[in-house]
Parts: structure tokens; sequence; C-alpha cells
């Protein structure tokens, strides 16, 4: 399909995908029920199509949403003991050592306004011993570069 612009069809690689974005741009503003607005229709619906099969951004895990909620409304960890608990258990969860559990959730998303969704999530371990149901594993984290003797 041609509009008066660009050819239209599939967004299948990075070029596509930066042509559209373009004339996107380009059409922005268009009227609706014109050419140029159904071409703007057509190419934003390609593009979120596209971007949603190899733009996929991953949500936050647990542990780095409160620690963001934290620095927006300017907390400590000592804000979080009514919340979550002692200050060795708040250590622990801000660790990743300890899991939230469903109490400790609902005061979160209670207190904090932080989604339960986002909460249930699993947190990201950064090379971190976990035990699961009795077993024990690493995650893999490369080795910092060693400086050469000499």
């Amino acid at each position: 399909m041609r509009n008066n612009g660009m050819p239209i069809h599939p967004i299948r690689t990075e070029e596509d995908h930066t042509a559209a974005i373009a004339r996107i741009g380009e059409l922005m503003g268009a009227a609706p029920d014109t050419p140029a607005g159904e071409e703007l229709d057509i190419l934003a619906t390609l593009v979120e199509a596209y971007e949603s099969r190899h733009h996929v951004i991953d949500a936050p895990d647990p542990i780095a949403a409160i620690r963001f909620r934290m620095e927006q409304q300017g907390l400590t960890r000592k804000d979080l003991e009514p919340i979550i608990g002692s200050r060795a258990r708040v250590s622990e969860v801000m660790t990743r050592k300890r899991s939230l559990t469903v109490a400790m959730i609902r005061r979160v998303r209670s207190e904090l306004g932080i989604s339960a969704d986002l909460l249930i999530g699993t947190p990201h371990n950064k090379g971190k011993r976990v035990a699961r149901a009795g077993k024990s594993t690493t995650t893999a984290v490369p080795a910092k570069p060693r400086a050469a003797a000499g």
C-alpha cells in the first residue's frame, strides 16, 4: 500500500522501524479520516506490533521497585521497619536473602502504593546463592577482570 508517503509494509528490520518512526513524526497531527490520518493509524499499529516483539522492557524486580519508591519519597530502611518488620528483616529482604511474604506485600502495596503484581515478581538475584526447595543454586555473574601484575 502506498499512501502519499512511504510504502506501507510489515516492519521486519530496525531500518524499517526507524523509517516508520520518522514517517509517524511527519504525520503527527494529521486529521482523522484523511489519507494521512489513515497512514498514521496503520504505521502506529505496525510499529506497536514490532516493538512488542523486539523491544520488550521487563518489569523491575520487587526490590528494585521498593528502592525506587524509597528514593522518590526520600525514605530510609528505617522507614520500612513498620511495613516489612525488624531492622534485620528489612536488611534480609533488601539484600534479597529473604523473599517478601504475602503480609509484607499487602503492607508495601498499602503504604508505598506499589502494585502487588510487581511485588509478587521474582527478585533478580545478582550472583547470590538462593535456596529453592532444598537445593542451592548460584546465578552466573561475570567475574571482574583482575589487574595485571607487573
